[in-house]
C-alpha cells in the first residue's frame, strides 16, 4: 500500500500534470483561430475545465490501473520488470511529446486534421 501511494504521488501525478499542461498548450494553440476576445476566453476556460476533468477522472485512474495490473502480473512472472518497463516507457513517451512540442511547436504533436491553417 505504501509503494502504491508513493508511486501515485511521485510519478503518476506528475505525469498526469505534464499531460494536462500539454492539453493546455493544445487549447492555447487552437484558440488562436478565434478572433473575438470574449469568445476566445470562454473557449479556453471551457476546454481547460474539460481537459483537467479528463486527466483527473479518466487518464490518471487509467494509468494507476495499468500500473496495478502490471504489478500483479509482473510480480508473478518476472519480478517488477513489467512495472518498471511501463513506468520508463510512460516517462519516455511524455518526454518525447514535450520535446516535440517545445522544439518543433504544438502543431508537431497534433494530427494533420487538427492543425491550424494559415489564419
Amino acid at each position: 500500500m505504501k509503494t502504491t501511494l508513493t508511486l501515485e504521488r511521485f510519478y503518476v501525478l506528475p505525469c498526469c500534470l505534464l499531460l494536462l499542461n500539454l492539453c493546455n498548450e493544445i487549447i492555447a494553440y487552437k484558440a488562436r483561430l478565434i478572433d473575438d476576445a470574449m469568445l476566445r476566453t470562454l473557449f479556453i476556460i471551457g476546454l481547460v475545465l474539460f481537459g483537467s476533468s479528463l486527466v483527473a477522472l479518466v487518464i490518471a485512474p487509467g494509468v494507476v490501473w495499468a500500473v496495478h495490473a502490471l504489478r500483479r502480473t509482473s510480480r508473478s512472472q518476472a519480478g517488477s520488470f513489467g512495472e518498471a518497463a511501463f513506468l520508463v516507457g510512460l516517462g519516455a513517451l511524455i518526454f518525447w511529446v514535450y520535446y516535440r512540442n517545445y522544439l518543433l511547436g504544438t502543431q508537431s504533436i497534433l494530427p494533420p486534421a487538427w492543425r491550424n491553417g494559415s489564419h
